[in-house]
């Protein structure tokens, strides 16, 4: 029997962790509409790249969150009170230096940007001057994920959506201001990113001293970088970031592959990849519980707990998927109507929505791992399902399915994708989490 007090800590964090999530693509929806008013569309493309490859730099960077939630979740379950002070400092070291780095860099990143990414000369004209204004927030963009990261180490779900919300409502205001009011075009947005990134991180600074000041002090430089623990720290996110390339490559590989079947197929397959991407938003809210219960419980030494907590996040994730399939396939037609009127568009997605409606459900379980994993530190496991699943099953099932099945084969490849990673860290989980998949599954290990 699971009790309500756990149902309820889950709750806690996964739903201002949804939230959370879900404010990412209303901000990009508002900033497209106001550059969409401008005279030339030249500016919607100069967004559009400019943010991509924002995207990809700040998603390579996602092990500052991800990474200091685990280490400060099980340092919250140990009450190790100068460990929790150490891995906040410690991260916001490396966020502030790699911040740094890449304004530093920014011409070695254009350049490499600009060279694999094709658009007219006019858009990527706007988009090099986007780009140099807005790679000035990425020292505060960057901390900000590590303060996310603690905050949910710290089992705190609620500032995290607090400050998104208020950093996200101020980028709408300041974009509003500078295109509308000063006449300024795309880079009217990326300066409204700047002021909102830097506005966002002095409110999360006074936060921080507000309700953790015991924590606010800053240990000497000597403590922060003391070898044993920063290489741990290094290590563990070294491998998030293997694995977090190894999934970028996936998408962007089934992004390209798609533009070799056409037009009509790449832009079918750009608004099924969307709906992807938005299941995926909520279902990452109970994911993200999972990193801060299962690191709480295990710095607790809770195996009970850890497995109760595991067995529970399944049952909400998966649940969350399956009503999510439902409603793609209830509502199929009204959905993909919001993202495009194009008939021959509308009749390309009709044929492979399939794919997409029976994904919530079945990518649920790869997620929620994620997330167990995650929690755990188990970085290595993670890394290692990652890339055999990645270059050991979906690039082979691709060129295998793809000749003869076409565009069927190349979503087939990419579900079973989701799925292979699901098996592998099942089963990799008795290796790096000392549970055997049967506990969480069986109601009598309880």
């Amino acid at each position: 029997m699971i009790s309500k007090p756990l149902n309820r800590q889950i709750f806690r964090l996964a739903i201002p962790n949804i939230l959370n999530n879900l404010s990412v693509p209303l901000l990009s929806s508002v900033d497209t509409a106001l550059v969409g008013r401008l005279p030339s569309p030249v500016y919607i493309g100069a967004v559009a790249l400019g943010s991509m490859i924002f995207n990809f730099v700040y998603w390579g960077f996602g092990f500052l969150r991800m990474g200091t939630t685990g280490l400060t979740a099980q340092a919250y379950g140990k009450q190790d009170q100068q460990d929790i002070q150490l891995q906040l400092w410690r991260a916001l070291f490396f966020a502030l230096t790699a911040g740094l780095i890449l304004i530093l860099i920014q011409d070695f990143i254009a350049f490499i940007a600009f060279q694999l990414i094709e658009g007219s000369a006019q858009v990527e004209e706007y988009a090099d001057i986007y780009f140099r204004i807005r790679i000035y927030a990425a020292p505060a963009t960057l901390v900000l994920y590590a303060i996310h990261g603690w905050f949910l180490g710290m089992q705190n779900a609620r500032l995290p959506l607090l400050i998104t919300i208020t950093i996200n409502i101020l980028n709408i205001i300041f974009n509003v201001i500078f295109v509308l009011q000063f006449k300024m075009t795309s880079d009217g947005v990326a300066l409204g990113t700047v002021f909102a990134q830097y506005l966002g991180l002095g409110l999360s600074v006074f936060v921080l001293f507000k309700k953790y000041n015991r924590y606010f002090k800053i240990p000497s430089f000597k403590q922060i970088i003391e070898m044993a623990a920063l290489t741990r720290f290094f290590k563990i996110n070294f491998d998030i970031f293997i694995r977090t390339l190894s999934l970028i490559f996936a998408f962007s590989f089934f992004t390209s592959q798609s533009a070799k079947l056409g037009d009509i197929t790449l832009a079918a397959n750009s608004v099924l990849i969307q709906l992807w991407m938005i299941f995926s938003y909520g279902i990452d809210g109970f994911a993200f519980s999972a990193e801060s219960l299962v690191g709480k419980y295990l710095g607790a030494k809770d195996k009970k707990m850890l497995i109760q907590v595991i067995r529970q996040i399944f049952v909400f994730g998966s649940g969350l998927g399956l009503i999510i399939s439902f409603i793609y396939g209830l509502f199929e037609q009204p959905l993909i109507s919001l993202f495009t009127n194009n008939h021959q568009v509308l009749r390309v997605i009709d044929l492979f929505m399939v794919w997409t409606i029976v994904a919530p459900f079945v990518n649920s379980f790869c997620y929620i791992w994620d997330g167990v994993f995650l929690g755990a530190t188990a970085s290595k496991g993670l890394r290692n399902a990652m890339l055999l699943s990645t270059f050991g099953v979906y690039l082979p099932l691709h060129y295998l399915l793809t000749p003869n099945w076409g565009n069927h084969g190349m979503w087939a490849a990419l579900l079973t994708f989701m799925i292979f990673r699901t098996i592998s860290l099942s089963y990799l989980s008795k290796k790096y989490l000392t549970i055997n998949i049967h506990e969480i599954v069986l109601e009598k290990t309880i």
